[in-house]
């Protein structure tokens, strides 16, 4: 039976074109990954409407993140539950819906709940789609497929601040989520007429449709726990608080007992034995690097353009967008032009030395940086990217049998989305301790000492300019040494990104040993493994 098993699975195609089939699930994708970041703009705004403070609707993103995490590593398993394919379009019927409850709430607590609602249908996505794309294209044609897929998880973070802060400031907030309501309505139409079941999976749904409870609950308090110590300790001073040392220590319970279970039980959940495959765990090492180093710079330029520079929403996020167009630009050419005549793993291997050298360069940034300087900055670290995600995904699925795409997918997806998460929580809490020490350290060395000659005659020229403008005498002093303590304040700041860029730069080039353990085949000629 197995013998015919396998001649069905080699001899099925799917009946529509897999390209255009590619793009429809990417197309939902895209619309839930965009949801990720295109509301981080719009939180003052949401605030504001909903007579909440700034701290209270960041739980619009929690929600929304500790939802869409505990999914993820069970999509699988759902999947083989229902079907994939009505999995799939159940997702986006529903995110759909809570896309437009979003933007009819007229309440914090109801916004809340429709966030958390729309992660826990938005978590089926990603990792369906990208299981889909896995069984509808043969090996030789993966690294172009993937290229399709990285519109979806390259592109859209990056667009979602831009568009965001541009939907907010000519319409409202709302229009934030009600944008997503035609673009369900046309992705549902089209994948219900594209998308099919392919014959491993209508086996797999045929059993295993019992409720792994313990394994269940283990995820939920791991990625819950997790997601809001993240999301929760920058603000509450990380382990200073009660509560974020509570979060964690119910995360390491969460995640030390889900793996032990979930290697262990019968029917798990999700398979982990998916991490036996070299290559898969290897790529999400690769996964882990490049999406934490990539999603901290991507948070931290912004920021500072915003802090420091003064730059509005909207012109901090076009700061980041030539930085993807140079992505769309590059991963062509490595498909089509690269992988099918290098080793897919010298290719990584460059993309990391690239990506270091780009978080090098935005280390020399300076008070005086202007807007150019910032986009060129962006650019250099994107095109490491350009050069690793569709190689580091062809690689990390080339020797896995079909049968586990959909746990592999889901387990993926996790371990990318979190690499994301921890990066942004952590870059931005490393920037304020380190500003601190900084300020500490310039201070100390005599930055602020009258024995300084520069100080001193720093000191006498800002009040000179401040008695020229007719300040009274007795407010001279004082406004001078405001005005000098937060100049030093601003070069410790810039120090302190400096330092963490130097930190990536540091990983990116770490990982470049690691490359090499991964096979060393080239790709096939359409960009995939054989």
């Amino acid at each position: 039976m197995s013998d015919v098993h396998e001649a069905a699975d080699a001899a099925w195609r799917p009946r529509a074109n897999p390209w255009l089939i590619s793009v429809v699930v990417t197309l939902a994708a895209f619309m839930e990954i965009l949801d990720t970041t295109i509301v981080n703009v719009s939180l003052p705004y949401i605030a504001g409407s909903l007579s909440s403070s700034y701290d209270q609707a960041t739980w619009t993103l929690t929600s929304y993140l500790v939802a869409n995490g505990i999914v993820l590593p069970i999509s699988a398993w759902i999947g083989r539950v229902i079907g994939r394919k009505r999995y799939f379009l159940i997702c986006i019927v529903m995110f759909t819906v809570c896309s437009f409850l979003c933007g009819s709430a007229v309440s914090l607590g109801e916004l809340v709940v429709f966030r958390l609602m729309q992660g826990f249908f938005g978590g089926g996505l990603q990792p369906n789609q990208q299981a889909i794309v896995l069984d509808v294209m043969p090996p030789a044609l993966r690294g172009r497929a993937f290229g399709v897929v990285a519109i979806a998880v390259v592109f859209a973070p990056i667009i979602g601040p831009t568009l965001g802060g541009w939907i907010t400031d000519s319409y409202s907030w709302r229009w934030v989520f009600f944008i997503n309501v035609p673009v369900g309505i046309v992705t549902f139409i089209l994948v219900n007429r594209l998308v099919e079941d392919p014959p491993w999976v209508l086996r797999a749904r045929t059993r295993d449709r019992r409720v792994d409870l313990p394994g269940l609950l283990l995820i939920a308090l791991a990625i819950g726990a997790m997601q809001v110590m993240l999301d929760r300790g920058e603000d509450a001073d990380w382990f200073s608080s009660p509560e974020i040392r509570l979060l964690a220590f119910g995360a390491a319970i969460g995640w030390v007992g889900a793996i032990f279970w979930l290697t262990e039980a019968k029917r798990p959940i999700v398979n982990l034995h998916v991490f036996n495959d070299r290559n898969f765990s290897v790529g999400c090492l690769m996964v882990v690097a490049l999406f934490g180093t990539l999603y901290s710079s991507g948070v931290l330029i912004p920021q500072l353009a915003q802090v420091h520079l003064g730059y509005t929403a909207l012109l901090a996020g076009l700061v980041l967008s030539p930085g993807a167009l140079v992505v769309l630009a590059l991963i062509p050419i490595v498909t089509r032009v690269l992988m099918p005549r290098v080793q897919t793993r010298l290719i990584i291997a460059v993309g990391f030395v690239v990506l270091g050298f780009g978080l090098l360069y935005a280390s020399t940034l300076a008070p005086n940086l202007d807007f150019r300087t910032l986009v060129l900055m962006r650019m250099a670290q994107s095109a490491g990217l350009g050069f690793l995600f569709v190689p580091i995904s062809t690689s990390a699925y080339v020797t896995l049998p079909r049968s586990l795409n959909a746990d592999a997918s889901a387990l993926y997806v996790l371990v990318r989305n979190v690499a994301g998460s921890a990066a942004i929580s952590l870059s931005t809490a490393a920037v304020v301790s380190r500003t601190q020490v900084n300020m500490a350290y310039l201070a100390a060395s005599g930055h602020l000492s009258p024995a300084s000659p520069v100080y001193r005659d720093t000191l006498a020229q800002v009040s000179g300019a401040l008695a020229a403008l007719g300040r009274a005498p007795a407010e001279i002093g004082a406004e001078a040494m405001g005005w000098l303590y937060q100049t030093l304040n601003t070069q410790a700041a810039f120090l302190a990104y400096s330092n963490v860029f130097i930190a990536c730069a540091v990983i990116a080039f770490g990982v470049v040993p690691f490359t090499f353990l991964l096979s060393g085949k080239r790709a096939g000629p359409g960009g995939g493994g054989h």
